[in-house]
């Protein structure tokens, strides 16, 4: 995270990048029904201090975006639609993002009705395929560039989401700053390797229960205990 001049430092380099893709407009214009947006933030891969300015702003083209394509449930079911075809060409040609096929009519039967088993039956007996909703929810997480971590104690698990590429201390400092500033190692182990063992105790025996410092990247289901010390004094 940058703070104080190493923050007005990052601001500067970030809108440096954005004179220079002013000048070239390279990947930088897309045609949408006769008018032009500047996809300015959207082409270019930001580092995670330059997404930190960027969201100070607010920038609509740093948004990313996926296509929701609504159809009847008729053309849901039968994965039919006229007009499919030529968004996704417009999409690929134009601009870039996930597209998503769904039936808001469908969704609203499926969550009209009382539980799964309820759910599970209307589908095969409509013959669709699923639900979208799972899909929806999963493409826009990965988008951003979301990713979750667990902590688990004798009596809660919980989930952590942070940015892809964050690192043990800032993943850390997402639960209380206290552990990012006294980190001092984290402990890690996999949900899969978890699953696959049976126990943390397991995990262990098996020698996947890991520790890792200050420059271990989080990945995406990791299992975490982070350890820290701090003083009145900030120190560790």
């Amino acid at each position: 995270m940058c703070s104080g001049e190493s923050f007005l430092a990052c601001i500067y380099e970030v809108f440096l990048d954005f004179a220079r893709l002013l000048v070239s407009l390279e990947h930088c214009i897309c045609f949408c029904f006769g008018c032009v947006f500047l996809r300015i933030s959207s082409s270019v891969d930001w580092k995670a201090s330059e997404v930190e300015v960027l969201n100070e702003y607010q920038f609509l083209t740093a948004k990313q975006v996926v296509y929701l394509v609504n159809m009847s449930e008729k053309d849901f079911i039968r994965q039919k639609n006229k007009w499919l075809a030529k968004i996704h060409g417009w999409v690929e040609a134009n601009v870039s993002g996930p597209i998503i096929p769904y039936s808001a009519q469908f969704e609203s039967k499926l969550a009209e009705l009382p539980d799964d088993a309820a759910r599970e039956k209307y589908i095969k007996d409509v013959g669709a395929s699923r639900s979208q909703l799972d899909k929806i929810v999963t493409t826009g997480y990965h988008a951003l560039h979301l990713i979750h971590f667990f902590t688990c104690g004798e009596d809660e698990v919980k989930c952590w989401t942070i940015r892809q590429g964050t690192k043990a201390p800032q993943a850390a400092g997402v639960i209380h700053t206290d552990f990012e500033r006294g980190f001092i190692c984290a402990e890690v182990y996999k949900y899969e390797d978890l699953v696959a063992a049976g126990s943390e105790n397991a995990v262990k025996a098996a020698g996947k229960y890991l520790q890792k410092g200050k420059d271990y990247v989080v990945e995406d289901g990791d299992i975490i205990f982070f350890k820290f010390n701090v003083t009145n004094s900030g120190k560790k």
